[in-house]
């Protein structure tokens, strides 16, 4: 029999060294699982990990998939530092995406600069105000946050088949569930040529600096971090609880519209019913595998946007199914939990009772 048991002094390196760890033992298992399918392992290797960045319009690529995890990722991070968790950032996008697309659409006729800032601005909106139902719920009725604001996804998701199939389809899109081909000044200026990185990628690096900044530089940031590692000495410094998650949730709703926003009028360039294949859960992973640290998040969205080109390019070159990207991502994942648990707690053999 065996138990674990707490460790007196967690290692703080190992802390740090726990996302690479995971990530090199989430590679072995990759290959171990390539060769039980009957692929080879260096073909599958390179083009799961090399090929898919190995040209110009691949590192744009791995921009574009970056963007979104990395935006969302910050602002959970920060969220999850204050323990409040808000699990419906998939949603939250989706509603971004339809407020921030609903303006675009309102100006079809209208080629001016303000525009985008308009929709930037509606999609921030639509964001926060599906993050404000999982807020309310929690403050006012102790509601956890977790259910609600992941219950919500699904209902945005049903909005958004509603939209794009009747009020926002396009006139003349043959029935396709689909709206109109946004404006260009409804669409983000390209930042590479011959690729389809756009300005939302610089928006993110920006999100990291600001994150960085709001958590380490600012009072409101170390109200949540007190909030999250010792909510009883919060309340008696007198930081009110209900407003950080307020605030929490607010920052994670507003980040994950605008990411839905640049979505639709970066690559995709429309309202479509999908639009996002899941970056609002895929950032949870992001947010952890970077340790709650903006700077870590940017690195770690880089790592799960790489999953997502490897998933497409094996699909394509090695006809393996598209699952093999959320396959690597829950393997990650599960990783970067055991080796938190083994650095934390330590195995140890129970002693048998004595028979007496």
């Amino acid at each position: 029999m065996i138990r674990l048991q707490k460790r007196a002094a967690p290692s703080a390196l190992m802390g740090y060294l726990a996302p690479v760890i995971a990530l090199f033992i989430t590679v072995l298992a990759g290959l171990v699982l390539f060769a039980l399918l009957g692929v080879p392992v260096l073909d599958a290797f390179h083009a799961f990990f090399i090929a898919p960045i190995s040209t110009l319009y691949g590192l744009g690529e791995l921009g574009v998939k970056a963007a979104p995890l990395i935006m969302i990722g910050v602002a959970l991070s920060i969220g999850f530092r204050a323990q409040v968790w808000n699990i419906g950032a998939e949603g939250q996008l989706i509603l971004g995406a339809i407020a921030g697309s609903a303006v675009a659409l309102a100006l079809y006729e209208v080629d001016a600069w303000y525009v985008l800032p308009a929709m930037m601005f509606a999609s921030i909106l639509g964001g926060m105000s599906w993050a404000a139902v999982p807020a309310l719920l929690r403050t006012r009725f102790n509601v956890n946050e977790i259910l609600t604001s992941l219950m919500l996804t699904y209902v945005a998701v049903l909005l958004l088949s509603f939209l794009v199939a009747g009020p926002m389809r396009d006139p003349d899109g043959f029935n396709f569930p689909e709206s109109r081909l946004f404006h260009d000044a409804a669409t983000l200026p390209r930042l590479w040529g011959g690729t389809r990185l756009h300005a939302g990628a610089l928006v993110a690096l920006g999100l990291v600096v600001v994150g960085w900044v709001f958590l380490t530089r600012t009072l409101l940031g170390f109200a949540l971090r007190v909030n999250g590692t010792a909510p009883r000495a919060a309340g008696y410094a007198g930081f009110n609880q209900g407003r950080l998650v307020w605030l929490a949730l607010m920052i994670g709703g507003a980040t994950a519209g605008l990411a839905g926003l640049f979505e639709v009028a970066g690559p995709i360039g429309q309202l479509l019913p999908s639009i996002s294949p899941g970056y609002g859960f895929t950032a949870i992973i992001v947010a952890f595998l970077g340790r709650l640290h903006p700077v870590g998040v940017l690195f770690a969205g880089l790592v799960m946007a790489l999953s997502y080109l490897g998933g497409e390019s094996a699909q394509i070159t090695l006809n393996l199914p598209l699952a093999i990207t959320g396959v690597f991502q829950g393997m990650l994942l599960f990783f970067l939990l055991a080796t938190d648990v083994l650095i934390n707690y330590s195995i140890v053999r129970k002693q048998p009772r004595p028979v007496s």
